[in-house]
């Protein structure tokens, strides 16, 4: 009998957190705020699971990498390449990483020491894969197939010019021939799926597809404590802003595994900081501490994105780009990604944090109808009961509105009552919205849209020095009936 130990280590959803950060745990009835995450912590951890299992470590990285923070946005992710690079990562799949369109990506991907997945990408006018499916990795005396399966929403829910030129597939139908080629024609041992589909599509897709042994699952930032185990098929997932990491250690015994042991490791600060990676960390920092350490104002509570019908973080946010446009209703997007913020000084890093992208605050007129179709429509994106139909994010954020609903219900009969104060929406009549992006407010809906000019992070630093808190003034709701 030959015996082989391997070890899966999971690095997902960093979205660009390069140092330790305030991270949100649930303790009962209220949140904690523990300083997790860090890339010098990371590479600590990984570093002594290596020494551990010397050529046993598998090391992948979901995506959503190089997109999230001031760092990485103004440089367009070029920034946390060397950091990356420094983790010395066998595959990495994406998301976010399109955010400034698929030729900076492909780019962006050239220069990295691993390669990047995508089975489930293509190119509109070819019909070739622009990144390879899969790969073989040596580890342990096995022969593991990793394919990469990107998020299927960036032609679907993202901003347009993300997907310029491509087409996404959920990569389901393609994964059995691909599989059957790796096990027969590359004759692995072990099939891994690094999926950035998010954990409900992923768990639908181990039902759906035989022959994959593990999931390495990304998107959903779920806090997996333990694998789920779908029929064949191990799934793991782990958080998000590189507070935790993920280990999942492998027994094989002539070919089939025997043994499963598994740890979400909270990237603590017991962990001692590797010295090498804390450089690279400072010297991609350094240009920006001075301006992103600049207090800006503060919060009596904390402002968070951990919940999905509404939070405290995107509160405050609508509650600054209502100001700005002078209206009562505005909308943003479901973001989940966007550390805490606990109580106390609020910073310029923090505003960053909350909305990277810096879009222009926007207003657009919106028929009663039309604030019901969009929400509606968002709504199946979030809670739609055949996963591969979910397309968020969390719940489209909303202010100025209350708004009472089945969750249950099927698309298009959800909603019950729509109100503005005590006065029901009125299905012809419209209204003065602002919003931060098009994933807010869509494109196809409403007139006279208009980009008004200030900015989203000048919005939120001049309603943090302006009169103290009027966010609880026109909260929007969803109520659950």
């Amino acid at each position: 009998m030959q015996t082989h130990g391997l070890t899966i280590i999971q690095i997902n959803d960093t979205h660009g957190y390069l140092e330790p950060h305030p991270e949100l745990i649930w303790t009962g009835k209220e949140a904690s705020y523990p300083t997790l995450g860090g890339y010098a912590r990371i590479a600590s951890l990984l570093e002594a699971v290596r020494r551990e299992n010397p050529d046993g470590v598998l090391a992948l990285d979901n995506g959503d990498t190089f997109h999230g923070t001031y760092p990485a946005v103004i440089s367009r992710g070029e920034a946390l390449v060397p950091l990356v690079n420094a983790l010395q990562l066998d595959a990495m799949t994406a998301h976010w990483e399109f955010a400034w369109g698929p030729a900076h990506f492909r780019s962006l991907a050239a220069r990295l020491d691993h390669p990047m997945l995508a089975i489930n990408c293509y190119d509109k006018q070819t019909g070739d894969r622009p990144f390879p499916a899969s790969i073989v990795v040596e580890r342990a005396g096995l022969r593991i197939g990793v394919i990469g399966i990107a998020a299927t929403i960036i032609d679907k829910s993202m901003p347009p010019h993300f997907s310029e030129g491509l087409r996404f597939t959920l990569g389901r139908d393609e994964l059995p021939a691909e599989i059957d080629r790796l096990k027969h024609a590359e004759k692995v041992d072990l099939i891994v799926v690094l999926s950035h589909l998010g954990f409900p599509q992923d768990v639908k897709l181990a039902h759906s597809v035989g022959g994959i042994d593990v999931i390495v699952s990304g998107h959903t930032h779920n806090r997996l404590k333990e694998p789920a185990r779908i029929e064949d098929t191990l799934i793991i997932q782990s958080g998000c802003h590189g507070s935790f990491i993920g280990r999942l250690d492998l027994k094989i015994l002539d070919g089939q595994i025997a043994d499963v042991r598994h740890q979400l490791i909270a990237v603590a600060e017991s962990v001692i900081p590797d010295a090498a990676m804390q450089r690279l960390v400072d010297e991609a920092l350094r240009p920006h501490r001075a301006m992103l350490a600049e207090v800006v104002g503060q919060t009596p509570i904390g402002l968070h994105r951990n919940t999905i019908l509404y939070a405290p973080m995107d509160d405050v946010l609508l509650a600054a780009v209502a100001t700005a446009g002078e209206t009562d209703i505005a909308f943003s997007n479901g973001w989940r990604y966007g550390a805490p913020i606990p109580p106390g000084p609020v910073t310029m890093n923090d505003l960053w944090n909350i909305i990277p992208t810096n879009p222009p605050v926007s207003t657009v007129d919106l028929t009663g109808a039309e604030i019901r179709e969009m929400m509606e429509e968002n709504l199946e994106r979030t809670f739609s009961a055949d996963p591969f139909s979910q397309m968020g994010g969390f719940l489209k954020r909303f202010r100025g509105l209350t708004i009472y609903g089945k969750l249950e219900n099927p698309p298009n009969h959800r909603i019950e009552h729509i109100f503005l104060e005590n006065a029901a929406l009125e299905e012809h009549r419209s209204y003065r919205a602002a919003f931060v992006t098009a994933q807010a407010v869509p494109q196809k809906f409403g007139r006279k849209r208009k980009d008004l000019p200030i900015r989203a992070i000048d919005a939120l630093r001049d309603y943090f020095q302006g009169p103290p808190d009027g966010t609880k003034d026109g909260l929007g709701r969803f109520i659950v009936v």
